[in-house]
């Protein structure tokens, strides 16, 4: 029997050797790729045992996986992937009055911060990965994040282990007395021979490790035999932490909780630049901070940050560098601002996470910034002591110089570690043996510091081949020893940390891809997994959902890469694996706006499908739902039988409609047929209002509130001659030729210079994204809000007699992606209306929701929020949504009828 075929037999959960998967789990969030032999989601422990049980017998390599978002290669392999992230993700107890708990390897860290939160209590580390990335990766990787300055790196904080070794023996394992291990070894057997050797590695090797490890708080680089030691207390749990799967697999963990703090304030201090901000480090750290960042502006300076965060880039103080000093206390925090200079305290929780927010999207918005071309990881998290941190940065600095590299700084100042995105070219022979030889003198340059070459992300493939610059090459034997201990087959994660495959090998960029800008587009994806997370934002609906790999962001981005190389997915634009997972994409744009990289799914969605169904006939929504623009000139010209056959089954499964949708119903007269008769005003400066399809011939109310409202606001409305469409709906099903004459047509027909407005999000989001991509010279569109931002105030509903009633709003995916909703935040402030935008996809998202097959995700989409949302909201409660999908879906789901924003300032 074949390896798949006993897994197969052997295992409950999802065993996947297809294409799809293999090319899905080929890399991680480094450098590196190798595609995997298979992949396993095990649906229990049994499974697990199953599973090492079978690759044991066939001695195929295994890979224990958690998030993926490792760093430096450990989290891909030619081996079988064990994923727990899907199934094995419980906590399994919380014990309040021991400060612990116990979980599953794949349990989130957030999920475990949020039921430890209820005691009061929290995990201390805590990566900027935490919304996605699980316990057992951060055990394997020794994590540790912007708070371990108080508490310390994962393996500090982990109590118990339950494990696996590839032989098939299962133990528990913890701290351990000289009585304990001395039963142990006498008890015989392999635990026995287990911990025999580790003592007396322990014993042989004690003088070289207190003499060779570095006393910093961040020596993340190696085996952690330092807690062999007496002193350490032989904790064998902190020995595996850190080994990166190389040793034995994580069943279940044991960790140490840590109350909460009780408040936080933030302190920012501006700096001329990062080195006189690293000057300052240890002086702050007198005053007990429980975090301590730093960024330099060159991190902050590029078009996502921008875009995402310019409100927050514009309160921060003047200068080239920030420190980010968290604390409990109040009074520290004014104390010490009001001895430096350049400072802001932040006392609002909500101010504060906005600045946290820019500093953990780092990874991603330094990966890809137009004055560095394209950063990768490679030197990315080395670490010193802090009070060699700025004398190490200087010298950094210096060696990027030398070697013609740049890259933006920040990191965890507090305790000497340094993050770099560097400009590596790593495509090229040339690119890579220069690579090389920085990563060797950078190596060096840790070392004379008495640093780490790792400080928060491990050594995996990436810098295991380093490890004797550090530590020397008779500690790293005991490195082998100890795997050897535990692995003597070498089957676990073979290749990493421990005879380490080459450090330029297996490198991503090396797969030929053809030189095309969508290639160039698809690599924009660095793997870090913000498209994981399960809430904020609204990027990835279809993911959260289905929590399956292939529907989120990055899991596509794999695949199209994949698909362009070849090797894996050989079938090209016709791939059935590639359009699978694209299908429940719902071209929100979500990755638009919320991915740190830029990562545009909806875009490749358009591409691929525009190449998938190159001579070939479409499905039939394509042709319906797709132009939608043109059908329904037809069915204005009778409505009332339009609306008549559009309630029935036969017709709904015609036109590639789920039967359990509700066909939108024509409006017996057109928004431009009530226009024609509008006497208008004849003053005032002119405006365009794009009478849009759906607004036109579906709720041509809303067009005649909003030329009310743009008419009481002194303006002069015009609509543009008919026939004219921005072809939406056409990119959803990669119409792209017929899309881009459609904006042709537009940009020949629009006079410039006159302001032009839309009331349909998705349509304004083609002027300020399709539109600037063919054409930059194109007419511009803004929203309702944001050309009424820019005119006299409008009279307020708070300033008349009633109270205005409470506004639940529910945001276009394309206006929170492209537009962004400032203008909409201040207008209603400015009204005097307290409104609650909510966060996420609502699931219709154009035509997607209306699709055979889509009815279900569609809906789980609008369950997470929007539809709880409403139905708990007082009666009084005014649901806004601008989007014609948000209204129908908020309509088809809960009777309610939601206004355009139009219409509330019409009636207000």
């Amino acid at each position: 029997m074949s390896l798949e075929a006993d897994l197969r037999r052997a295992v409950r959960g999802e065993v996947r050797f297809d294409a799809g998967s293999r090319a899905l789990y080929a890399t991680d969030a480094s450098n590196y790729r190798q595609v995997p032999i298979g992949v396993v989601l095990p649906w229990d422990l049994d499974d697990i045992l199953a599973t090492v049980e079978v690759c044991r017998q066939h001695g195929a390599p295994l890979l224990g996986r958690g998030a993926g978002t490792s760093l430096a290669g450990q989290a891909c392999n030619v081996a079988v992937v064990l994923d727990f992230s899907r199934h094995l993700n419980r906590i399994l107890e919380v014990d309040p009055e021991r400060r612990i708990a116990r979980v599953e390897p794949g349990v989130v860290l957030d999920d475990l911060r949020r039921a430890a939160g209820k005691h009061g209590l929290t995990f201390g580390p805590d990566p900027a990965t935490h919304a996605w990335c699980t316990l057992g990766g951060m055990i394997g990787n020794n994590s540790c994040g912007a708070h371990s300055l108080t508490t310390g790196r994962t393996s500090d904080n982990v109590e118990e282990l339950d494990v696996l070794t590839y032989g098939g023996l299962r133990l528990r394992v913890g701290a351990t007395s000289g009585e304990e291990i001395d039963r142990i070894v006498r008890a015989g057997g392999r635990r026995g021979e287990i911990y025999g050797g580790l003592r007396s590695l322990r014993d042989r090797c004690a003088g070289l490790i207190r003499e060779r490890f570095p006393p910093i708080p961040r020596r993340v680089s190696g085996y952690n035999l330092d807690e062999l030691l007496p002193e350490k207390g032989f904790h064998v749990a902190r020995t595996l932490a850190g080994t990166e799967g190389t040793c034995v697999t994580f069943l279940e963990a044991t960790v140490r909780l840590v109350p909460a703090p009780r408040s936080r304030v933030l302190l920012v201090l501006g700096y001329p630049d990062i080195f006189s901000a690293a000057d300052h480090v240890m002086e702050i750290l007198e005053a007990g901070p429980i975090g301590l960042e730093g960024m330099d502006r060159f991190l902050v300076e590029n078009d996502f940050t921008r875009h995402s965060y310019r409100e927050v880039l514009a309160s921060l103080p003047s200068g080239g560098a920030w420190l980010l000093v968290e604390l409990e206390s109040v009074e520290t925090a004014r104390r010490l601002a009001a001895r430096l200079p350049d400072a802001l305290v932040i006392e609002d929780p909500a101010g504060q996470a906005a600045v946290w927010s820019v500093r953990e999207a780092a990874v991603g918005t330094t990966s890809r910034d137009p004055r560095l071309g394209d950063a990768w990881p490679g030197w990315e998290d080395a670490a010193v002591p802090p009070s060699r941190l700025s004398a190490y940065l200087r010298e950094f600095k210096a060696l990027l110089g030398r070697f013609g590299y740049g890259a933006a700084l920040y990191g965890h100042f507090g305790e000497g570690c340094l993050h770099a995105r560097i400009n590596f070219d790593l495509a090229t022979s040339e690119g890579v043996k220069r690579y090389r030889a920085f990563l060797e003198e950078a190596a060096d340059l840790v070392a004379s510091h008495g640093g780490s070459l790792s400080g928060e992300h491990g050594d995996g493939q990436g810098r295991a081949e380093l490890l004797p610059r550090m530590f020397g090459e008779e500690l790293c034997q005991a490195f082998r020893e100890l795997k050897s201990l535990w692995d003597p087959d070498g089957r676990m994660n073979p290749g990493k940390v421990v005879d380490p495959l080459p450090l330029d090998s297996d490198l991503r960029l090396r797969t030929p891809l053809p030189d095309t800008a969508f290639a160039r587009d698809v690599l924009r994806c660095v793997g870090v997994g913000r498209c994981r997370r399960e809430g904020g934002g609204v990027m990835c609906p279809s993911w959260q959902v289905t929590q399956e790999e292939k529907h989120s962001t990055r899991g596509r981005s794999r695949l199209l890469f994949e698909m362009l190389s070849g090797e894996v997915i050989a079938d090209g634009w016709q791939s059935k694996e590639v359009h699978e997972a694209l299908d429940l994409c719902l071209s929100c744009k979500g990755c638009k706006s919320d991915c740190p990289a830029g990562v545009d799914m909806a875009a490749y969605k358009a591409e691929f499908l525009h190449h998938h169904y190159q001579g070939r006939r479409r499905p039939v929504q394509a042709y319906t739902l797709g132009l939608v623009h043109r059908w329904v000139r037809l069915a204005s010209l009778t409505p009332g039988l339009a609306n008549l056959l559009g309630r029935t089954v036969t017709v709904k499964r015609l036109a590639g409609i789920d039967p359990r949708r509700t066909v939108p119903s024509f409006a017996r007269r057109t928004f431009r047929s009530w226009f024609a008769r509008h006497p208008g005003r004849e003053d005032g400066p002119r405006v365009l209002l794009w009478p849009d399809t759906f607004t036109n011939h579906f709720q041509p109310e809303i067009g005649v509130a909003a030329v009310r409202v743009l008419e009481r606001a002194g303006f002069r409305v015009e609509i543009p001659p008919p026939g004219l469409c921005c072809g939406r709906p056409l990119y959803d099903f990669g119409m792209l030729d017929l899309a881009r004459r459609q904006l042709r047509e537009i940009v020949d027909a629009l006079p410039r210079g006159v302001p032009m407005v839309g009331l349909e999000p998705s349509c304004v989001a083609v002027f300020r994204d399709e539109m600037r991509q063919i054409f930059p010279d194109g007419p511009e569109m803004l929203t309702l809000a944001e050309l009424l931002g820019k005119t006299p105030p409008l009279p307020s509903p708070a300033a008349q007699e009633r109270e205005p009633p409470p506004v639940l709003v529910q945001a276009h995916c394309h206006h929170h992606a492209v537009m962004g909703l400032g203008a909409d935040r201040r207008l209603l402030e400015q009204l005097g209306i307290e409104a609650r935008f909510l966060e996420g996809c609502c699931g219709m998202a154009g035509a997607f929701g209306f699709e055979p097959g889509h009815y279900e995700v569609s809906m789980a989409c609008a369950e997470r929020a929007l539809l709880p949302a409403i139905r708990s909201a007082a009666p009084n409660t005014i649901v806004l949504a601008d989007g014609f999908s948000c209204r129908e879906q908020i309509a088809q789901a809960t009777g309610r009828r939601a206004l355009h924003l139009a219409e509330l300032l019409s009636e207000g």
